[in-house]
This record gives structure tokens, C-alpha cells and sequence, in this order.
């Protein structure tokens, strides 16, 4: 079972639970950053880490990140173990967020959470356009907000705007953002003003849900 980092008000009127990116830990400096923003909208944040990557932290071995399928049964277990929430949404950065994209419609149509975030889909890997990951996602029900970059290599904003969605996604561009919402130095964009905008999106976003 997971355990949890908790950023933000215990009393909030809404929690996020996010899980990480294939590559990077629940507390990189990148989770670290979007929790403590989050937190200060008045959002509860749980961040959790798949079995594999907590294994990494006993330094016995490198595990390489399993296939998203794979990982359906503990995102599930780090919603049973975290409990009822007044107002729960699940998401998480990349990776975790195409989990938390899979068992989202069943805990939706349960009642047991309130809708879905992804930080920088997957949409396909990177070269591979044509290797979508997109099928469960035309007839996604449940709410569901995407944040991402428009040079995002995972799906940029003219790849992804041929694509066919539910429309209970909303879709929120970074300009000139990378998988990370990073923008390149001659950009007029930001990596700060990306990351705080995205947070006050996820924020107001929420709140209508």
C-alpha cells in the first residue's frame, strides 16, 4: 500500500491525489513546485508513488517504469487507502496521469471522486506519432482537464487538436511549453508563468466541477 505526501490545508474543500511521470519521483523538484502552488489556492494534494519507483529509494537496482496497464490496481489502492474526500479528484504528471485517465470513468460513475487532471498527457511517445494512447479517451465521461505544453513531444497542440476526445475534456495550452510546461529561452513565455498558470487554471477549473 502507498504512502502519501500532503501538501496544503487538511481542511481544504478540495484534494487533488497525483501520481508521478515514469522518470521522476512523487517528490521531485518539479511535483514539489505544482504541490506547493496548488496548496496555496487552497488545495489539499496527495501525492503518492508507484510500487516500482518506491523501490528505487532502497537502492536495490533501477526497476524500469512497467507498462501503464500494469498499474491500474495501485492507483486504485492509493484512492481506497486515501479515503473519502470532500471533494476528491485524481490526475497526476505524465505517466500517472494516463493511469489515473484508465480507472477514472469507474470511480466517476462510483461516486468516489469528482473528475480528473493530467499534467502533460502522453499522448503518443516521442517520435511516434502514429502509437496513440488516446482510444479511452473519446468516451471518457468523467470531467477532465489536461494541461499542456504546445511543443509538448508526448502530443503538440497541432497534433492534438486532430484528435478525436470526449467532450467532457477541456484542454489548456502552455505557450510554448515542453512536457515540463517549459518554454525556450527566446520565448516571450515563462517556465514560472506557465507552472503558475496552469495551477490557477487547475484551480478555477475545479471549482466549477
Amino acid at each position: 500500500m502507498p504512502d502519501f505526501i500532503f501538501t496544503g490545508p487538511a481542511d481544504a474543500n478540495a484534494t487533488i491525489l497525483l501520481a508521478h511521470g515514469a522518470g521522476a519521483p512523487m517528490d521531485s523538484a518539479w511535483m514539489n513546485g505544482f504541490a506547493d502552488r496548488l496548496a496555496a489556492k487552497n488545495i489539499r494534494v496527495a501525492r503518492f508513488e508507484f510500487s516500482y519507483m518506491a523501490a528505487r529509494r532502497t537502492g536495490v537496482g533501477r526497476k524500469p517504469p512497467p507498462r501503464a496497464e500494469t498499474l491500474l490496481t495501485e492507483y486504485r489502492a492509493a484512492v481506497e487507502k486515501l479515503g473519502p474526500a470532500p471533494k476528491l479528484f485524481i490526475g497526476g504528471k505524465s505517466m500517472g496521469g494516463r493511469v489515473a485517465s484508465m480507472v477514472a470513468d469507474a470511480l466517476y460513475a462510483d461516486r468516489k471522486i469528482a473528475g480528473l487532471v493530467c499534467l502533460g498527457y502522453p499522448f503518443h511517445p516521442p517520435g511516434s506519432p502514429e502509437k496513440l494512447r488516446t482510444a479511452h479517451l473519446e468516451k471518457l465521461s468523467a470531467p477532465t482537464l489536461i494541461c499542456q505544453g504546445t511543443r509538448d513531444p508526448f502530443g503538440t497542440k497541432e497534433e492534438v487538436s486532430g484528435y478525436r476526445l470526449s467532450p467532457t475534456i477541456s484542454l489548456f495550452w502552455l505557450e510554448d511549453g515542453d512536457h515540463d510546461f517549459k518554454p525556450r529561452k527566446e520565448s516571450a513565455a515563462t517556465a514560472k508563468g506557465n507552472l503558475d498558470a496552469a495551477v490557477e487554471r487547475v484551480a478555477e477549473w475545479q471549482g466549477m466541477c
